[in-house]
């Protein structure tokens, strides 16, 4: 489909774009990497009336050592989390959900901050960053405000970020030498999981799941469980506690609290992904 006529503005600064929104209001949206906007353009699920381009703003593409925790700028795409060293050795859960995204095309395109912003609970990224319990960076006319990614989530497809504030970067603790996992469903490989499970071990283990809800969701009493020392299957039989998954032509609501107990699983034992 063909979506519906909106004017286009290319920002030049963080700042700019910031004007911009300001100016437009609710009628504008930000265009990054792209994966995420023009698809529910094309299907007239999102009909800007102005379209402001983000994607070549100066400043906001970085992975940095921050000391306790690394900085993300909100450009950072996909392929570059992927190819990260300092990921590697440091946030390996982050790097390998990023290397799980769609195809070679979609993370050399999609950025890090379209996929946190967009708010789709079917999406990998937040669910790593929930496990990682990350920060969101927000910025607006005035300042700049930080949020934990627990609170960025309101509803489908909504999120914490006011008419007039751009996510201008993320901030990931340091897990340091602990376990983690990443595990997801899908049918091919290139397309969206119907259920997935983000784990991140050490003294404050986090636990992110996809496509069980509204938003993206933390399993909050399977993270309390391995935190506690239960064996592996007691807290997976958890991970459905807080999920609320819909039905849909992929799969059954049963289905999805099954999958997410068999992935959680498989992620507390150290299983290869699939």
């Amino acid at each position: 489909m063909i979506p519906a006529p909106f004017a286009y503005r290319r920002a030049e600064s963080a700042e700019h774009a910031i004007e911009l929104l300001s100016e437009f209001g609710e009628d504008a949206k930000l265009l990054a990497g792209g994966h995420s906007l023009l698809p529910i353009m094309k299907l007239r699920l999102a009909t800007p009336a102005v379209v402001i381009d983000i994607g070549s703003v100066p400043g906001l593409s970085y992975i940095r050592d921050g000391g306790g925790e690394i900085a993300i700028g909100a450009l950072t795409r996909h392929v570059q989390l992927e190819m990260s060293s300092l990921l590697r050795l440091q946030v390996p859960l982050l790097r390998h959900a990023a290397s799980a995204v769609g195809d070679c095309q979609i993370r050399h395109r999609g950025t890090i901050g379209g996929a946190v912003s967009h708010g789709d609970p079917a999406a990998d990224i937040p669910a790593a960053l929930m496990a990682l319990r990350a920060t969101m960076v927000l910025q607006g006319p005035q300042s700049r405000r930080s949020m934990p990614i627990d609170d960025f989530y309101l509803g489908f497809l909504e999120t914490a970020l006011a008419p007039d504030e751009v996510l201008v970067e993320i901030r990931v603790p340091r897990p340091g030498p602990a376990p983690w996992g990443f595990q997801k469903f899908r049918r091919r490989s290139i397309d969206w999981a119907i259920v997935g499970v983000a784990y991140q071990g050490g003294d404050n283990p986090g636990i992110g799941l996809v496509n069980m809800g509204p938003t993206t969701v933390r399993a909050a009493a399977a993270e309390v469980a391995v935190l506690s020392g239960s064996a592996i299957e007691e807290a997976a039989l958890l991970a459905d506690a807080e999920a609320a998954p819909v039905e849909d032509a992929a799969a059954s609501i049963a289905y999805r609290r099954h999958l997410s107990r068999v992935l959680l699983r498989r992620a507390l034992a150290g299983e290869a992904s699939s």
